[in-house]
């Protein structure tokens, strides 16, 4: 398996040949399409399509914390501001800011079909696509650095760390353009739009967004919602 690093003046990690992978049978078992169904065989076509051209990418940069207060750290002169974020890598001394994504190759050939269903499905490649990115390059970081359990966490995902927080990410992130094809627009949304930013850390204590989110309903949970977690782990002392 290629893995290609790239060390530049801000120290970044880049990975742009991560291979994508796609079962047909999970495919079609996460679609609920049956092994007789008469799409089937246009899903496994999709597939290969998306197998021939697919370069999902990520990059990250290694960065010291160089302060803490009660809900910010400093990473290279850039303030993040959550409280979360800052009790999570308490222990900490680096982190790694991300932006992974399914690629502009693979954004484009989704955006030019044209029939719904192949649309929809290929919305579900790129989706796959990107979260391969986040782990490839999560397994690459804890090999490179011996990290034992990490955690991740997004701008967006949480209203102490709201997605206004994007654009700071980006600024210590520098050229994600460059570097991996992904841009952020005013909206503070990212294009392609199958990316995922963010800030990964060694953690004791395995934390998933989720935990904090009392969203029912929510196709992407990870983590059952903990009602005193904020309380238990984050309040602030003089609450």
């Amino acid at each position: 398996m290629e893995r290609k690093q790239v060390n530049t003046a801000m120290d970044e990690i880049i990975l742009n040949t991560i291979p994508l992978q796609i079962e047909q049978e999970s495919l079609m078992k996460r679609l609920r399409i049956d092994a007789e169904n008469r799409h089937a065989e246009d899903l496994g076509r999709l597939i290969k399509e998306a197998h021939a051209l697919a370069k999902p990418r990520a990059m990250c940069r290694p960065v010291y914390i160089e302060a803490k207060g009660e809900d910010f750290i400093v990473l290279d002169g850039v303030t993040l501001k959550s409280r979360v974020l800052k009790v999570n890598v308490e222990e900490a001394h680096r982190v790694f800011p991300f932006v992974a994504t399914c690629g502009m190759e693979l954004d484009g050939w989704a955006r030019s079909k044209e029939d719904i269903l192949d649309r929809f499905w290929a919305d579900s490649i790129k989706e796959i696509a990107v979260r391969m990115a986040v782990r490839f390059l999560n397994r690459h970081i804890k090999e490179t650095y011996r990290l034992g359990r990490t955690s991740t966490m997004a701008p967006g995902s949480l209203s102490d760390w709201p997605i206004e927080e994007q654009s700071a990410l980006f600024r210590l992130l520098g050229d994600t353009k460059t570097s991996v094809g992904v841009e952020l627009a005013e909206s503070l949304m990212m294009i392609p739009e199958h990316s995922v930013s963010g800030v990964i850390f060694p953690t004791e204590v395995l934390f998933e967004s989720c935990q904090l989110c009392p969203r029912e309903r929510c196709p992407g949970r990870r983590a059952p919602y903990d009602k005193d977690l904020f309380h238990r782990r984050y309040r602030k002392r003089e609450e």
